[in-house]
């Protein structure tokens, strides 16, 4: 009698399950919609969100490009865009505009050009401003994983600020795509708390190696150098970010806290050379808010335990990344100036790209125990003829790393340690690393302006 009951309970139990599941699944088919009747919910003057990169959703923003001008004041903001969708065009500017929070190819002309927009922010701060409606959010595209049995669908590529950009939204609309990896972490969303659902198979965006040159390898060896066995590494997207992994293949137990994951990470990981088991906060998992590389990664990211991908202000925060001990945080800049302050996003008034993480991860790796903040720059631009290392920084140069906060400073030339340093050492450390061909300019600034 007791074993039929059991059984009887079993089944019940069962029964109740599947009825979920065809819920769930009810629910999710309700909540199918096309590109263009996704459009319907959009309003003249809306704020509509995108995550950054890799996580924005094409045929979403392929459909609004083709009907921009139906609309008027709409406003798209993202942090990195990748494709050049139609609505990035000033002559459609007043019915469908673009707003950078840090600009890459895609964006960079329009920004210097004065037809898309600009908001400074430090990414782990984003989805405060969100939140408290210091950045607008009306709606929300994303990229979103296929659901999982639970009724939850993953933004997989980039929970970022978008996760909490949901939360303020009046609609939020999810391209499901099933290339897009279910992760780990902080960046699950029930279908009940989507509005509409849009399916696709497009393939995702996916960012080729960077080319890696004589003076990338320069760069990178002195920065493997600073990364001790058992390091917590924050590595960025290009070629010296690229050239620094190849030199860290070498390394054991090395562990990840970063704001982008890319295929040099996972290279490390392959090569046995990233662990995680020696990181002190979180140990035995890698910790990204977003990601941008191959299918491949893309794939091993997909319900993977050792990687988790949460909101940038869990990422980025100063405070939680830099309990990570060893902390060695690397960023690339454009031109330092004999201080130490670093202009990495604008040339002069121009705009490149954006403060991004680097202020969020020089603090971290300043607070970590044993940490390493370090700028990277080739120590020459245009073909040699111009220093990156100058006396003051450009007119108009927006300063991302201040010289309060700035630590190691290194190019093919070497290694510059700054922080705790007065002035004249500090110059005295900047000429030593910068081109040969340019010293002696430097040293004679130096004595003209009283740093020497």
């Amino acid at each position: 009698m007791r074993a039929t009951a059991r059984t009887g309970k079993v089944r019940a139990l069962a029964s109740r399950r599947v009825a979920d599941i065809v819920s769930l699944q009810d629910l999710y088919r309700r909540r199918l919609a096309t590109a263009d009747d996704a459009l319907g919910l959009l309003r003249d003057g809306d704020q509509v969100v995108v995550p950054i990169s890799a996580g924005e959703p094409p045929t979403l923003l392929a459909a609004l490009s083709a009907r921009r001008r139906e609309f008027r004041g709409v406003t798209v903001a993202q942090m990195l865009a990748m494709r050049s969708y139609g609505y990035f065009d000033p002559a459609t500017a007043e019915h469908v505009r673009h707003v950078s929070m840090f600009f890459g190819g895609a964006s960079r002309s329009g920004g210097q050009q004065g037809w898309i927009d600009f908001i400074p922010n430090n990414f782990s701060e984003m989805p405060a401003m969100i939140e408290r409606g210091d950045v607008a959010c009306d709606v929300v595209f994303a990229l979103a994983s296929p659901m999982d049995e639970h009724g939850n669908l993953a933004l997989g590529l980039s929970p970022d600020y978008t996760m909490a950009a949901m939360r303020r939204a009046r609609s939020v609309v999810l391209e499901v795509n099933p290339q897009v990896p279910f992760a780990q972490g902080n960046c699950h969303v029930h279908v009940s708390q989507v509005t509409a659902l849009v399916e696709s198979s497009e393939p995702v965006y996916e960012a080729a190696l960077a080319a890696i040159g004589p003076v990338q390898q320069g760069i990178a060896a002195h920065v493997a150098e600073l990364v001790e066995d058992g390091s917590t590494l924050q590595i960025g997207y290009g070629s010296i970010p690229d050239a620094v992994v190849q030199q860290l293949t070498h390394k054991r137990d090395l562990g990840v806290h970063t704001e982008m994951i890319g295929d040099g990470i996972l290279a490390l990981v392959e090569a046995g050379a990233v662990t995680n088991r020696r990181k002190n906060y979180l140990p035995g998992r890698m910790v990204a808010t977003f990601a941008l590389g191959s299918a491949r990664l893309y794939r091993y990211m997909h319900r993977n335990p050792a990687i988790e991908m949460h909101p940038a202000d869990f990422t980025n925060d100063p405070a939680l990344a830099g309990r990570n001990d060893r902390l060695v945080a690397i960023n690339g800049t454009l031109q330092v100036d004999l201080l130490g302050q670093c202009g990495s996003e604008t040339l002069g008034l121009s705009p490149y790209s954006g403060t991004g993480g680097q202020a969020d991860f020089v603090r971290a790796a300043n607070r970590s125990r044993g940490g390493k903040a370090v700028i990277v720059l080739p120590s020459t631009a245009r073909n040699g003829t111009v220093s990156r290392i100058v006396p003051t920084l450009a007119a108009g140069t927006h300063v991302s790393t201040g010289k309060n906060e700035v630590n190691y400073v290194v190019t093919e030339h070497g290694v510059a340690q700054l922080r705790g340093k007065p002035a004249r050492r500090r110059a005295q450390e900047l000429i030593a690393i910068a081109h040969p061909d340019f010293r002696a300019e430097l040293l004679g600034e130096a004595r003209r302006l009283g740093i020497l």
